[in-house]
């Protein structure tokens, strides 16, 4: 290749990229400007990508973690050949346009991951890098890789400065993925100005100390130093972190290096002096020279033959085992074992029953075995949370094999870590804390539920049940905040066989995360049909229903107790099952209605949490809108008005 096509390739990804923005006269020229020799030299020179087929599951990954530069990865997709046309580059940030402000998994075709937040991106590529690491040590065999994947991408300064990415930055050099290699854009520059104003610590050192191994590249223009770092870090054991020094806003003659280059348009003027600076033409606009696009389109026949290979390969690795290859292929089509819902667990009736919490524990452990894709764990809440699976080891530096997960105290790296894992394929992962830690996680949350990631979350300790610790760990507002985020499915199961079916939906979802609230305190195990899958259901009437009691987990069968002392006075009491609000709306107004009937208005809802919501169900609630206390839970549920006395006496007031 010479050196004026490796030149004019990378100043089409600068332009086309600055000539989007100001198009859009909306977004960020100056991570694009200033990484375009990185972004050159990485998707031609390493990244194993097919673009005509952007779910292979043998590529490499690439993640924009500053998601704010989303105009190179559109034109890097474009340049290469995903189906990503020139109009939609043109159509940047604009209505009906596949070309968003910031990426978004599912919607551009070769965009791994939602990005934007900052630290997300980092955390979900360490995500990726364990479920690649797992499945390499699953299936691979002595001459057989089947799973060999990288995990690279571009960070930031913000990246690093974000609080997720020190905790996913520690676990994984800890774990010592080598096959994440991230190259940082060191540029000095925030929105504020020069990083000097708040981020002054020697970024190599902290890396260091976190076990990864680091390289500096002192001019990210230079082609030759990035690819000589790149296969460095390809040969070193650890992640990689290659610190490339770079100009934000690079060739902008008035804007280059300062934070004006960030995040608004360079304005026609600045756009065209950059040009001449860079000894572009300045029309027309979304200039892609021929010899660069034939260049860049190589991509399509590597990548094809990449595939090829790949296939050839796995077909050979199934003939020689078979067992594995069969398990392998059921697993690269998305499918569930035959019959693994058998497995769930029922439980008989039981006045004493047993806490939410260790009915999941019992569940994990029965479906386990049959299906082995399922992996998680705790931040460092294990016996707590009831995570572990029972006779398979950790996932280690030396057991990448393992099932369980210290994520250690870590949540907010967790649930992102959790996401990558999940939007990799091959895995179904879950991840344990208490629920009022919710809040430490709720990026991550937010993010799988707009980007319908199968994420699973387990939160336990679900409300003043927690007892003694407190109102600092007592959940009041969390499982309201957690019914705001669309598309995220909240189940609150009334007892074991609600927790077993809760488990199945979870499991069976893959459209988008399911979060799991889990009691502390035991709850007696209800003779119920434990419809779970419809939101809502009719435990139990009382003679002709005159009233309903409806209620989430560990105030069922507070509510149940409560109607057979109406019952005993004459009333008609219906007892509703609420485990999730969002099932229930899925289903069609003849059920809503049944379950709900429009005549009968003397509704109450109780639910150990916020009352907000409740309204468009009941009349009036017990719930709690206000902190907890520190006292035995028994005696917190008593003055707090959770009492079979305190629901018949609301119940009458209707």
């Amino acid at each position: 290749m010479t050196s004026d096509l490796q030149d004019r390739s990378i100043n089409t990804l600068r332009f086309l990229s600055a000539d989007g923005v100001q198009k859009a006269n909306s977004g960020h020229p100056g991570l694009p400007m200033g990484t375009a020799a990185i972004a050159y030299t990485l998707w031609t020179r390493h990244l194993r990508h097919n673009p005509r087929n952007p779910k292979w599951m043998g590529r490499d990954r690439f993640v924009l973690s500053g998601g704010h530069g989303s105009m190179l990865l559109y034109s890097l997709l474009h340049l290469t050949g995903y189906d990503l046309p020139l109009e939609q580059i043109q159509n940047f940030r604009q209505w009906g346009s596949i070309t968003p402000g910031h990426p978004e998994y599912g919607l551009t075709p070769g965009v791994e991951v939602t990005t934007g937040p900052l630290g997300q991106g980092f955390a979900n590529g360490v995500g990726m890098a364990i479920a690649a690491s797992h499945l390499a040590a699953t299936f691979n065999k002595p001459g057989h890789d089947i799973f060999d994947t990288y995990i690279y991408a571009i960070v930031t300064d913000g990246d690093l400065m974000e609080g997720v990415a020190s905790e996913a930055a520690s676990l994984a050099g800890h774990l010592s993925l080598g096959r994440l290699i991230y190259l940082y854009d060191n540029n000095h520059i925030s929105i504020d100005g020069s990083t000097d104003l708040a981020f002054t610590e020697d970024r190599a050192k902290r890396f260091e100390a976190y076990g990864w191994h680091i390289q500096h590249v002192e001019d990210g223009n230079d082609v030759d130093a990035i690819d000589k770092a790149i296969k460095a870090a390809k040969a070193d054991p650890r992640p990689s972190l290659i610190l490339c020094h770079t100009i934000i806003g690079y060739g902008a003659p008035h804007r280059q290096g300062t934070q004006k280059a960030h995040g608004e348009p360079l304005g026609d003027e600045e756009l065209n002096a950059a040009k001449d600076n860079l000894g572009w033409p300045k029309e027309p606009r979304f200039l892609i020279p021929e010899d660069v696009l034939n260049f860049y389109r190589k991509a399509v026949d590597r990548g094809r033959e990449l595939e090829a290979d790949w296939k050839m390969r796995r077909e050979a690795y199934s003939r020689l085992f078979p067992e594995l290859g069969a398990e392998l292929n059921r697993r690269l089509m998305g499918k569930l074992p035959d019959g693994w819902d058998s497995a769930l667990p029922t439980f008989p009736v039981d006045e004493k029953g047993m806490a939410s919490r260790a009915a999941s524990g019992k569940v994990i452990n029965a479906l386990a075995p049959k299906i082995p894709e399922l992996i998680g764990g705790s931040a460092d809440l294990a016996p707590s949370n009831n995570t572990m699976i029972n006779g398979v080891p950790a996932f280690q530096k030396d057991s990448y094999e393992g099932r369980n997960f210290h994520f250690g105290v870590r949540e907010h790296a967790m649930g992102s870590i959790l996401n990558g894992m999940a939007v990799f394929g091959g895995v179904i992962p879950y991840g344990g804390t208490f629920l009022v830690f919710a809040d430490y996680m709720r990026p991550p949350i937010r993010l799988a539920a707009l980007s319908h990631y199968p994420s699973i979350f387990v939160f336990t300790h679900d409300s003043i049940g927690l007892g003694e610790d407190g109102p600092t760990h007592q959940p009041v507002e969390h499982l309201t905040s957690l019914r705001l985020i669309p598309n995220l499915v909240v189940l609150r199961p009334a007892d074991a066989n609600e927790t077993a079916q809760a488990w199945k939906i979870a499991i069976s979802r893959r459209d988008g995360p399911t979060v799991l609230a889990l009691t502390r305190q035991a709850l007696p195990t209800l003779e119920s049909p434990a419809m779970v899958e419809k939101g809502a259901y009719v435990l139990k009437d009382f003679g002709t229903p005159e009233m309903i009691l409806m209620a989430t987990g560990s105030e069922v069968s507070l509510v149940l107790e409560a109607a057979k002392k109406l019952a005993e006075e004459g009333k008609g009491v219906r007892v509703v099952s609420f485990p999730s609000w969002e099932l229930f709306e899925k289903q069609d107004e003849a059920y809503r209605e049944s379950v709900l009937p429009k005549n009968i208005q003397k509704r109450l809802a109780v639910e150990a949490g916020a009352s907000l919501g409740w309204e468009r169900y009941a009349k009036s609630c017990i719930c709690i809108d206000h902190f907890g206390a520190s006292a035995p839970a028994k005696v917190i549920f008593e003055q707090f008005g959770f009492t079979v006395d305190n629901v018949v006496a609301k119940a009458k007031e209707l």
